[in-house]
């Protein structure tokens, strides 16, 4: 579980297709509190990932599936490629986003972006069909695991306000139109649709 609260952003190293799926190996962020174990589940663009190789350096390796593939935009890594990353939470700690499950719905787009006046933008995304049942305004969503709240969804597009520190801190800093981003839905929206059928 996650809580879409961004720890760190850093290239990627290397990516290697293997048979249907792929290797993917980062780099420690440059952070004193970060030591990533084998086992660990990280989220890296808000894809749950499993630290399967840790090197001497503290780079990390992780094993991608053909489905983790085919739902997200990770196929399109290429080294230099810049990730969001988070570890797991904790029990006990705060929860400052949302509950984040690291289990990504589909894919999304950015389709506008406007400087808000105030150093952060207004960035205008559309999502896979299907996926804007999820969207609520003043609700959540995860994009490449950044928690943020939708404003004025129509249709299968949505805006989300960017404060200038996420803007530092996160990939969003760099996006232009076109760029992919993984989504994941509010949790509990998809828990009450489930139990609604």
């Amino acid at each position: 579980m996650f809580t879409g609260i961004v720890e760190a952003r850093v290239p990627v190293l290397s990516f290697e297709p293997r048979g249907t799926g792929a290797r993917l190996v980062l780099p420690a962020p440059d952070r004193p509190d970060w030591r990533a174990e084998i086992g660990q589940s990280i989220a890296i663009c808000g894809t749950c990932l499993t630290v399967v190789e840790v090197e001497p350096d503290g780079a990390m390796g992780f094993d991608l599936s053909a489905e983790t593939l085919a739902r997200t935009w990770l196929g399109a890594l290429a080294p230099g490629t810049q990730v969001n990353l988070e570890r797991a939470m904790q029990l006990g700690d705060r929860l400052d986003g949302h509950m984040v499950a690291g289990h990504v719905d589909g894919t999304g787009a950015v389709v506008g972006i406007e400087d808000s006046g105030d150093g952060g933008r207004l960035i205008r995304f559309e999502v896979d069909t299907g996926l804007e049942r999820y969207l609520v305004d003043k609700g959540s969503v995860t994009l490449d695991g950044i928690s943020l709240t939708v404003v004025e969804p129509v249709g299968r597009s949505f805006g989300v306000a960017v404060i200038p520190l996420t803007l530092e801190l996160t990939n969003l800093g760099a996006a232009e139109v076109g760029k992919r981003v993984n989504v994941e839905a509010d949790l509990v929206g998809k828990w009450i649709e489930r139990l609604m059928v």
